[in-house]
């Protein structure tokens, strides 16, 4: 069940928007663990995430608001929605259809692994 306006509004309470209006979003996979993406957010979009329980982002290089799946079906379905302890980062836990990266790969973190565990002794 979506919250009600009331209770979006005091969801938004906890929620600390930069100065530029945004704040970071993280987007996991809900049942793996899986982190999936970073993005950013206005107010609006996290708005329409919670109303619509599908993942809502701002794009800082077109300027819009943008729903994740419109145009290459894959889809976020929202899960949950929680603010870490300073409230300027929300992590999303979704059920992701389909690559949750622009490129194609499953994650936007699979190809550039910057350091990786050391081989055991």
């Amino acid at each position: 069940m979506s919250p009600t306006e009331d209770e979006v509004d005091r969801l938004l309470g906890s929620v600390r928007f930069g100065p530029d209006g945004l704040v970071a979003a993280v987007a996991q996979q809900h049942d793996t663990r899986e982190v999936l993406m970073v993005a950013w957010m206005d107010r609006d979009a996290l708005v329409e995430t919670l109303t619509t329980r599908r993942g809502t982002y701002f794009s800082r290089s077109r300027q819009e608001r943008w729903r994740k799946g419109d145009t290459s079906g894959h889809v976020q379905h929202v899960v949950r929605v929680s603010a870490d302890c300073d409230g300027d980062t929300v992590l999303l836990e979704v059920d992701q259809v389909g690559v949750a990266c622009h490129t194609g790969t499953r994650t936007c973190f699979d190809d550039r692994v910057l350091l990786a565990p050391e081989a055991p002794a």
